[in-house]
């Protein structure tokens, strides 16, 4: 990719280029989303974005007028909630508890919190931070709820391809909501170029062709030469990808192995994404802990081990009565994760030797 970047350059490709994405590209990213969802997708459903974040908003004002709610996953990406708020929508939170093998949407409360005014709901499946995936019943209970209730989803699907096990499936691909749905892509997790700065929106022709003006007016167009490094990413050699895939898979293992063997702590092994959202609730208890962001601090500065809390990915909800704390694994090594949570293992037990 880097290559084919390079060689883009050096044959011109600096200027302006077509505001929705390069033809090549966006053919391509059809190609490749209608084979992995079993949907038909074209160019003309395709506009590349500067990254994923901007996918977001310009879904928002695309479809978004002041004074609407929109439901969003919280826990979740806290960019969904700021830009929500900053369009001059309402955000309105949905959560997730802890099921048997997993986080599972509260499907009861996402349904009485659908008003009249609701008009989106993003869907953020193989979820940051939670790592959560739905269930084919829970896919299943949303579609009759934005069937029934008239709404527009953004699937939010970046980990789509950061997977261990299975086979990711898309909300989009169930019957009756392709036309309903636009589909966040980014090159940035499964080809490791987050400051690419390189992602899609992929959806329904009538509302592309607005994120296509709304590009127009914000950056002109995604960076020229970018677009073929993603170009030669999507339709040349894989191994760099699956190698990506194996070490995450390794560090994932390790992490996981480790914090259901300290003192206090539970974590569930996702399936997907590169995030651990283990709960904390027993480790500070035992520590003497009652606000997870005191807790949070004082490992950091006990062991050197550093997390995001629960606060990071949202507004705390009323009655939540558990804490969970969130490990990311995507730019650390396994060695480095064994020494780290050595760490927190000896700090949680109380044995200072080690720490």
């Amino acid at each position: 990719m880097v290559e084919a970047s390079f060689k883009a350059i050096k044959d011109g490709k600096t200027g302006y280029c077509p505001n929705a994405g390069i033809p090549a590209l966006r053919e391509a990213l059809a190609a490749d989303v209608s084979a992995s969802h079993g949907l038909v997708y074209t160019a003309d459903n395709v506009a590349i974005q500067p990254g994923g974040k901007p996918v977001i908003g310009k879904f928002l004002l695309a479809l978004m007028n002041a004074g609407d709610e929109v439901l969003y996953p919280n826990p979740g990406y806290p960019i969904y909630e700021s830009q929500i708020e900053f369009h001059g929508g309402v955000a309105v939170p949905y959560g997730y508890v802890e099921g048997e093998h997993g986080f599972e949407i509260d499907l009861g409360a996402l349904e009485e919190a659908i008003t009249p005014r609701t008009r989106i709901l993003i869907l953020n499946d193989l979820q940051n931070p939670l790592g959560a995936e739905c269930s084919i019943e829970e896919f299943a209970r949303l579609a009759d709820l934005v069937e029934r209730n008239d709404l527009m989803v953004l699937c939010d699907e970046a980990y789509f391809d950061i997977r261990y096990s299975g086979r990711s499936d898309s909300f989009a691909s169930l019957e009756g909501m392709a036309e309903r749905c636009v589909i966040l892509y980014t090159f940035s997790k499964k080809f490791a170029m987050t400051g690419w700065r390189l992602g899609a929106a992929i959806g329904p022709r009538k509302v592309i062709d607005v994120i296509t003006k709304l590009n127009v007016n914000d950056e002109s167009c995604s960076n020229h030469f970018i677009q073929y490094g993603a170009l030669e990413g999507l339709t040349g050699d894989q191994s760099g990808p699956r190698h990506i895939l194996s070490v995450l898979r390794e560090r994932r293992d390790t992490a996981i192995a480790l914090l259901n063997e300290t003192t206090g702590i539970r974590c569930y092994e996702p399936n997907t994404t590169f995030y651990l959202f283990p709960n904390v609730t027993e480790a500070m208890r035992l520590k003497g802990f009652t606000d997870v962001e005191d807790f949070r601090r004082a490992v950091l500065h006990a062991t050197g081990v550093s997390v995001c809390s629960r606060v990071h990915f949202g507004r705390p909800q009323p009655g939540e009565s558990e804490h969970f704390v969130r490990f990311a694994y995507s730019g650390i090594d396994t060695a480095q994760i064994a020494e780290g949570l050595g760490h927190l293992q000896a700090y949680l037990a109380g044995d200072q030797s080690h720490v």
